[in-house]
C-alpha cells in the first residue's frame, strides 16, 4: 500500500496544477485584499516574470518536441532520451521554472502576500510530487549519464 502523500506522485498534470494555482492566486487577491502591498512598478515586474515564464515553458517544450521525447510528465519512464542542452543546461526543469515564474508574475500583479505564499506552495508541491519522482525514473532509465547531468545542473536555477 502506498503512503497517502506518496500516492499523489505524478498524478496531477503540472499544467493543470499551474491553472489551479493561478485561479487560487487570482481568488485570494480578491478574498484577502488586506494582504495586498503593491510596490512601485509591480505591474512591470509582473509582466516581465510572466513573459519570462512563458518563454521558458514553451521554449523547453519545443526542445522536447525537437528531440522527439515525451512531454507527458506523468509517465517519465516513457522518455526516449533526456534533454541536456539549451535551456536544460541552466535548469533541469525549465518548464516547471517557467510555470513558477508565470505564477510569480500573476502574484506580482496582485501584489498580495498570500499569492506569493501560494507560489512557494506550488514549488514545494511540484518538487515533492512531480520532480523527485521524475528524477528517480530518469536515473533508472539513463543511469550514470543522468547522474552526471544532475551533478552539474541545478534542479530549478
Amino acid at each position: 500500500m502506498l503512503a497517502p502523500m506518496r500516492a499523489l506522485e505524478l498524478k496531477i498534470p503540472p499544467l493543470l496544477l499551474t491553472a489551479v494555482f493561478l485561479a487560487l492566486i487570482v481568488a485570494v487577491s480578491h478574498w484577502v485584499p488586506a494582504a495586498s502591498a503593491p510596490f512601485p512598478h509591480h505591474q512591470t515586474a509582473a509582466a516581465l516574470f510572466s513573459i519570462a515564464g512563458l518563454a521558458l515553458l514553451f521554449g523547453a517544450a519545443l526542445q522536447f518536441r525537437m528531440q522527439r521525447t515525451t512531454l507527458d510528465p506523468r509517465v517519465p519512464g516513457k522518455a526516449s532520451r533526456f534533454v541536456a542542452r539549451g535551456l536544460f543546461r541552466v535548469s533541469r526543469n525549465p518548464m516547471y521554472l517557467g510555470m513558477a515564474l508565470l505564477l510569480l508574475g500573476i502574484a506580482c500583479w496582485s501584489a498580495n502576500a498570500v499569492a506569493y505564499a501560494l507560489v512557494i506552495v506550488f514549488c514545494i508541491y511540484l518538487t515533492e510530487f512531480q520532480i523527485k519522482p521524475e528524477e528517480r525514473a530518469l536515473q533508472a532509465l539513463f543511469g550514470q549519464e543522468y547522474l552526471a547531468y544532475k551533478a552539474r545542473v541545478r534542479r530549478w536555477i
